[in-house]
């Protein structure tokens, strides 16, 4: 199993946009045939970051296909759009 954490902080991270963003990233869930499991947290200590993308893929085959799947395409050109900055740890489950 690969798992890839994906830290997410906004430019606007008021709880209406993290609850946005949350919403459209939990939006891939059934639409993405690679990804064995997705969830979204939001930090609820105010820190650094305001959310936190956990998919877990059966091998890093599946992840490459998910990168490359329209509907990962579309939802991660809306992050980038609303993204001030991000930071991904990617590793064997």
């Amino acid at each position: 199993m690969i798992t890839n954490n994906l830290l997410i902080k906004l430019k606007d991270g008021s709880p209406e946009r993290v609850a946005e963003a949350r919403e459209v990233l939990l939006g891939m869930r059934g639409q993405i045939g690679h990804i064995h499991e997705l969830k979204v947290e939001v930090d609820v200590r105010s820190g650094s970051y305001d959310l936190m993308l956990i998919v877990q893929y059966e091998s890093m085959a599946d992840m490459e296909a998910y990168l490359v799947h329209p509907v990962h395409v579309g939802v991660s050109e809306y992050i980038a759009g609303v993204l001030q900055s991000a930071a991904s740890f990617c590793y064997e489950s």
